[in-house]
């Protein structure tokens, strides 16, 4: 039980990260003015980092459990997955209070 909470923790840390860099892109590239034409690419690559971005995270979070249900190993990767989104849970309810606080 303690591997799949590592696991779990990774997957979910993992996430968070991405996440983060792609804010941190988005937030950056609106500074330097990326994206302030008015062409066909804009809503296009948007698009598809958000369809990047949903692989990913589906990837880092079910991509485990997925295998594991696979191989016959049911309980395994129902716990894997409860602790994964249990973690980042945590992590989200972290970041929301974070911006609760620096938002004042």
């Amino acid at each position: 039980m303690k591997e799949i909470k590592k696991k779990a923790l990774i997957n979910a840390v993992s996430t968070s990260l991405y996440v983060t860099a792609v804010a941190l892109f988005m937030y950056f590239g609106t500074l330097i003015k990326i994206g302030r034409t008015n062409t066909i690419f804009v809503p296009v690559s948007l698009l598809l980092l958000f369809v990047l971005s949903a692989a990913v995270t589906g990837f880092l979070i079910f991509g485990k459990p997925a295998q594991l249900y696979v191989d016959g190993k049911k309980k395994e990767a129902l716990s894997l997955l409860t602790y994964t989104m249990a973690f980042f849970g945590v992590i989200t309810v972290i970041a929301l209070i974070l911006l609760i606080i620096f938002s004042r």
